[in-house]
């Protein structure tokens, strides 16, 4: 497998365009097109989906996870060497936007001393993250999913907490003598992809949706559920002193919903992968709940 043609794959999916890797590639638009007819060939499959922006294959998404795996390994090799020492490699990782906002914050304080390393941060839901690495677009994940990806480890980090929340004026316009309205009271989603209300619902036995209201920003969220917009499912490490001062009510003793953590990365040898995830993990353990608080 030539290395040039991989790099010609990585440069089309980064840039979008055949035109756009030619241009980032330092070539002609014509020899990106040969490097990857000459890839195509040697795997016997179409590795890229032509079109604006063009998108890998399946096929294609396996040999991009292989050329990242290679650059970065290169990358540090040509460093070993004394060759690149004042360059950075990127490291593209995808974290949720709870965590970001939250416990992930301190391994962003870290990397800000990693002299050889710049962050590419992909901001996606902790169980839909492991699409990216399946793609080969991020070395590493803070996924919710506990299968793992093929060629990937995973680790358990531990679990963040979601409790429901409200403004007190709203829980007071919706608390009946029966209780709270879990079926009138207007709520919050972060976007469609977000179940965590609707989940709760299910369990008081809420058989159809409230008036929904989407807010796509953790601190948005947090900022909507404290103006009265609606409730939410927040995780208490964003909460601060919002209960203990009588900003945001708890709306149900015990109702908090517990999602497990993983660190999912690439198996490879590399001398970053392996600094971010100890990294990582040393600020799960100190800011996550232990898996005997989460069960």
């Amino acid at each position: 497998m030539n290395f040039e043609h991989l790099r010609a794959l990585t440069a089309i999916v980064d840039e979008g365009t055949f035109e756009a890797a030619a241009d980032a590639l330092g070539i002609s638009p014509s020899a990106v097109s040969q490097r990857i007819k000459a890839l195509e060939t040697s795997v016997g499959q179409v590795v890229v989906r032509r079109g604006v922006p063009c998108v890998p294959t399946e096929a294609g998404a396996v040999l991009l996870r292989t050329a990242r795996q290679m650059q970065v390994l290169e990358a540090e090799a040509l460093h070993s060497l004394g060759h690149g020492a004042s360059s950075r490699t990127v490291t593209p990782v995808a974290v949720n936007a709870d965590s970001l906002a939250t416990w992930f914050v301190p391994v962003l304080h870290e990397a800000a001393g990693w002299s050889d390393t710049t962050l590419d941060l992909h901001v996606e839901d902790q169980d839909h993250s492991s699409r990216l690495l399946r793609q080969g677009d991020v070395i590493g994940a803070v996924t919710s999913n506990p299968a793992p990806v093929n060629g990937c480890r995973l680790e358990r980090l531990g679990f963040m907490r979601y409790v429901p929340v409200a403004a007190p004026a709203l829980r007071r316009r919706f608390t009946t003598e029966a209780g709270v309205d879990w079926a009138d009271m207007p709520v919050l989603r972060f976007n469609a992809k977000d179940d965590l209300q609707q989940h709760a619902l299910r369990v008081r036995g809420v058989d159809r949706t409230p008036p929904t209201h989407t807010v796509p920003s953790a601190e948005g969220f947090l900022a909507a559920v404290r103006a009265g917009l609606g409730w939410g499912m927040l995780p208490e490490l964003q909460l601060g002193t919002d209960l203990a001062d009588g900003s945001l009510d708890l709306l149900e003793d015990h109702a908090h919903h517990d999602v497990a953590l993983y660190w999912q990365s690439w198996t490879l040898d590399s001398e970053r992968l392996c600094r971010i995830t100890e990294c990582i993990h040393r600020v799960g353990r100190k800011h996550l709940r232990s898996a005997a608080q989460g069960e």
